[in-house]
C-alpha cells in the first residue's frame, strides 16, 4: 500500500525563503518513493511523500521540526492512505 505523509509549516514573517531552504536540505534515513516540496501564500511550505508501507501506522521516517525561531507554529502532519480511484 502506498502511504503519503505530509508536513507543512507557516515561516515567521519575512522568513518564507529560508523555510523553503531549510525543508529542501532536510534528508532521511531512506529515500521515499516520491518527495514533493510546494510553497503557498502567508509563507507556508508543504512537503509530501510517499511510501510503499504496510498501513498508515508503518514506521516512516518524517521531516523534523525547524528551528522555533523560523516558524509561526508547530508544524502540522497528517497520513494518508491511498484507496483505488472508484466509478466516476
Amino acid at each position: 500500500m502506498t502511504v503519503a505523509l505530509m508536513w507543512e509549516a507557516r515561516a515567521a514573517e519575512g522568513r518564507g525563503g529560508e523555510l523553503l531552504d531549510w525543508a529542501r536540505r532536510q534528508t532521511l534515513p531512506r529515500e521515499p518513493q516520491r518527495r514533493e516540496t510546494f510553497r503557498a501564500p502567508q509563507d507556508r511550505v508543504l512537503v509530501i511523500t510517499w511510501w510503499d508501507a504496510a498501513g498508515l501506522g508503518a514506521d516512516l521516517p518524517e521531516l523534523p521540526e525547524p528551528a522555533p525561531e523560523l516558524v509561526t507554529r508547530a508544524v502540522h502532519r497528517w497520513r494518508f492512505e491511498q484507496v483505488e480511484d472508484g466509478p466516476r
